[in-house]
């Protein structure tokens, strides 16, 4: 009975830790769930508050160790700068979310971030956020992520579009567009829409270029997507321009310019004085537009030394990513190690567990056979006492039946003692081993072969002893 209740308990301590170690699914996680979500949806409004939801999301997930909810925090405070342009915290956030993600074998986050990097190094670095987003795309496939893949080809598209590669981005805008109407997504519709636009004035198809980007304007504005209205309305600015429709054109820029300034695009804000230049120029109302030309010029070199800036600030994060990912991998060798130290430990417990009831059980059988043969020994004399009565020729039978239990009392006092030093050697083996691992003087690969061979040696001992004691030609132990 003890014994079941000793296995009982090593059940239940492992049921413990086992349990231990799964995630939790509390109203705090979806509280967290719940905040990454609206500040990604916000991202477009306003890109300051989509940071505030992702920090408190962050809080939040630390708190309960929600390591995916940690990780979407990051993802989305990283959009969040992105679309004010701090792209070097963007980077180290994304990063950040990345490994989190690939810790917990999270694919869908992975696919998501993918793309978040590769609008990055959209204006940047064209092969290598091409790069980005091709990985994205393939996981979206993957996954089957419609939303996702819809915004990869409308990613794609913009980057060779920056190429001047127009045909190949007419064929991503429009894959995009049809998956994102299909979904029914306005946001997507919008982008698409803008996209196609931009790339029809660029081909000089102006009437085209215009209804896209109309029909493109309409539908931000119902969706209050701000960042996303400068855009379109510095394209149709330059349409207007193009039209020389030049009061529609000052009208549609100071709307854009106005949009730009709430959500702190300083990138499109710079756009749009070159606009402005542009414009004043078409006037002919020159002084006004060498105003505007020595304005860009100066926000060029501002740009230039922002981008420089950017791409060292990425360059940066991205090695000292990996370097965290170098930590990272010897911390996982380090716990697997352990893990594997703690399974060595426990087969040895178990062994041990094990060997201890064979002793307890031989001790009992032991105790069970003393008084056996003591009853048989009590049953002997009393037959011999009325044998000797009997017949005095059965004194030598008596005789051989007395020296058979003799030689087995001597073999079980024999085996009580044999036990006791055949067990301990290997068992003291064991230990030395246990402390060479814990002292790191020992490969792994070594302890689990010695470790091996001390549990059989005890195995094989074990078994020797057994048929020994229960082999009857056998007369000494």
């Amino acid at each position: 009975m003890r014994e079941y209740r000793l296995f009982a308990v090593i059940y239940f301590l492992l049921t413990q830790v086992c349990y231990s170690q799964q995630p939790s699914n509390t109203a705090d996680s979806l509280q967290v769930n719940t905040l990454n979500r609206l500040g990604y949806e916000t991202r477009l409004t306003d890109p300051e508050m989509t940071i505030g939801y992702g920090k408190r999301a962050l809080k939040l997930a630390s708190k309960i160790n929600f390591k995916n909810g940690i990780a979407e925090s990051f993802r989305v405070i990283g959009i969040g700068n992105y679309y004010v342009g701090r792209n070097d915290t963007a980077i180290a956030k994304y990063l950040a979310s990345l490994a989190l993600f690939k810790e917990t074998k999270n694919l869908n986050g992975q696919a998501k971030l993918y793309n978040n990097i590769g609008n990055l190094y959209r204006e940047v670095d064209y092969d290598k956020g091409l790069f980005f987003f091709k990985q994205s795309l393939a996981l979206a496939k993957k996954l089957n992520m419609q939303d996702l893949i819809a915004g990869c080809h409308l990613n794609i598209g913009i980057i060779y579009y920056r190429k001047k590669q127009y045909n190949t981005a007419l064929i991503n805008f429009e894959k995009s567009y049809n998956l994102f109407t299909s979904l029914n997504n306005a946001i997507g519709i919008t982008q698409s829409l803008q996209n196609r636009g931009v790339i029809y004035f660029k081909l000089k198809q102006i009437s085209k270029a215009e209804s896209l980007l109309i029909e493109a304007n309409k539908k931000a504005k119902e969706n209050e997507l701000n960042n996303t209205i400068a855009s379109i309305n510095l394209t149709l600015t330059s349409v207007y321009i193009e039209q020389k429709k030049f009061k529609k054109a000052e009208e549609t820029g100071n709307e854009g310019l106005a949009y730009a300034q709430l959500v702190k695009d300083k990138k499109l804000e710079q756009d749009y004085i070159y606009t402005s230049y542009e414009l004043e120029s078409k006037r002919k109302n020159y002084e006004q537009a060498l105003y505007y030309l020595r304005e860009v010029y100066r926000l060029d070199s501002i740009a230039y030394n922002n981008d420089l800036s950017g791409k060292i600030g990425l360059i940066q994060e991205q090695y000292k990513f990996r370097e965290r990912e170098r930590e990272n991998q010897l911390i996982i060798e380090r716990q697997k190690a352990s893990r594997i130290l703690y399974i060595a430990t426990f087969v040895v417990l178990i062994l041990s567990i094990v060997v201890i009831i064979l002793l307890v059980m031989n001790v009992r059988k032991k105790n069970k056979t003393n008084k056996q043969l003591q009853g048989l020994n009590d049953e002997i004399s009393l037959q011999k006492e009325n044998l000797d009565r009997i017949n005095h020729n059965l004194e030598e039978i008596i005789a051989e039946r007395t020296k058979d239990l003799q030689i087995k009392n001597k073999k079980l006092s024999a085996y009580s003692s044999h036990l006791s030093h055949q067990i301990r050697s290997p068992i003291a083996t064991m230990k030395g081993l246990m402390l060479l691992e814990q002292e790191d003087l020992i490969e792994k690969d070594e302890f689990v072969k010695e470790v091996g061979k001390c549990v059989n040696e005890i195995d094989d001992k074990i078994l020797n002893i057994n048929k020994t004691l229960h082999d009857p030609k056998d007369q000494d132990f």
